[in-house]
């Protein structure tokens, strides 16, 4: 069986950068070695509306659809054209200043890069 060293960041909800609160809502993971990125978001209405009962829901899911396309590759139509995995996990990687910030990047190992994704999702999100 051969183990894949990862790398990982937590997708957070920061409705309101100055109260410092946030919800985690998704993952993007890159394995090199295993050559995979991808992206899973599984947000939680409940808790998004009671930390931040404004937002709308349909622009968040619509941020966290953008993530997921341009961890798949898909380029054009307003997504960035960045080419291979290690430019796109850097740019879903990197600070932002919007509602849908990544967190820091963490490291692991898996023989499964896609089935850690959704173990990730359900640990660190659902």
């Amino acid at each position: 069986m051969t183990r894949h060293p990862y790398q990982y960041v937590v997708l957070r909800c920061v409705p309101r950068a100055e109260r410092e609160e946030f919800i985690n809502v998704g993952i993007v993971l890159r394995s090199q070695s295993a050559d995979h990125l991808e992206a899973a978001f599984a947000v939680d209405a409940d808790r998004v509306r009671a930390l931040a009962p404004d937002l709308d829901l349909d622009e968040l899911d619509a941020a966290l659809r953008t993530v997921c396309a341009v961890a798949s590759g898909r380029e054009g139509g307003g997504l960035p054209r960045l080419g291979d995995d290690g430019r796109r996990f850097g740019w879903l990687s990197a600070p932002r200043s919007t509602v849908v910030r990544p967190g820091p990047v963490h490291s692991g190992l898996t023989d499964d890069p896609a089935a850690e994704v959704q173990r990730l999702l359900d640990r660190l999100v659902r």
